[in-house]
């Protein structure tokens, strides 16, 4: 299957998620955006890598009055000789609309969209930002590449839900009961990230300089005999606050398994077969 969540920024908790099949029409990464766009309001800035940096997206958030902050998409070349030159590698470019329709869009949807859009796009090392904040006094170039760094954070919310949590391995038997399961662990998400919210009110500190995993751990041990009395939630809070994380932004971590996997073959039936086979049988020979 295929996931796309909206995550909060400041403090981490999913604002509203879509599901669907991995493969087929309705299942791209864009179809189920499309469906979050209800998740943002107007003033709201969108960071994102540089998967979403499309014209008919950027179009459709713009008419929102949503600004994004993304990384300029591969296949686009930037030209800092044209456009308007705000300062070094700093301009504001024109992009036009592009003349295929796209499948999923009829006629009536592609002439609805403007003809061209205006984009800032910037330069900080080897990455090109783009950005719909077209003032350099209302958003400097030093400032869009800190936040962008901090899109970091996405990429920990997602370990935090899938591994932390332990949503790795679902252990429901049909698709439905599957995507209930999902949503169980959203809400638990959500919950923790409430507590940390509130422990980071009480410590006058930001949320993301909190630990989850921390956080967790505490509220398992608490939950155990939970109290509702002010004086101990509070105590609660003041030790949800006590572990702070570090500054983890431009965090670069291959995309690798350390761990070695047992030399087992994978268990590719249902199990009762296998052990009738193994009676019958014998085990297998042991792999090298």
């Amino acid at each position: 299957m295929r996931m796309v969540a909206v995550i909060c920024f400041s403090t981490g908790v999913i604002l509203n998620a879509a599901l669907s099949k991995f493969q087929g029409k309705g299942a791209s990464e864009h179809a189920l955006f499309r469906e979050l766009m209800d998740a943002f309001e107007p003033g709201d800035i969108m960071l994102a890598d540089r998967y979403y940096a499309s014209f008919f997206l950027i179009s459709a958030l713009l008419e929102k009055n949503v600004d994004i902050v993304f990384q300029q998409h591969a296949v686009r070349k930037t030209d800092f000789r044209k456009g308007r030159k705000l300062s070094s590698r700093d301009h504001i470019s024109t992009w036009k609309k592009p003349k295929v329709i796209p499948d999923w869009m009829d006629d009536q949807q592609y002439h609805a969209f403007p003809d061209e859009i205006c984009i800032r796009e910037l330069k900080v090392g080897k990455k090109v930002i783009i950005t719909t904040i077209l003032s350099d006094k209302e958003a400097q170039k030093n400032e869009l590449n800190d936040l962008y760094k901090q899109r970091w954070h996405v990429e920990l919310d997602l370990r935090n839900i899938k591994t932390t949590l332990g949503m790795e391995m679902l252990s429901c038997k049909t698709p439905e009961m599957n995507v209930k399961e999902m949503w169980v662990y959203f809400l638990a998400y959500n919950l923790i990230r409430l507590v940390m919210a509130e422990a980071a009110t009480s410590a006058r500190i930001k949320p993301r300089q909190l630990s989850f995993k921390h956080t967790l751990q505490i509220w398992l041990m608490w939950s155990v005999q939970p109290a509702t009395s002010y004086k101990k939630v509070a105590i609660l809070l003041k030790m949800v606050a006590q572990i702070h994380v570090g500054n983890r932004a431009g965090r670069v971590e291959p995309r690798a398994v350390k761990r070695r996997p047992k030399p087992f073959p994978l268990l590719m039936k249902p199990r009762p077969e296998a052990q009738a086979d193994i009676l019958k049988n014998g085990h297998p020979k042991r792999l090298k």
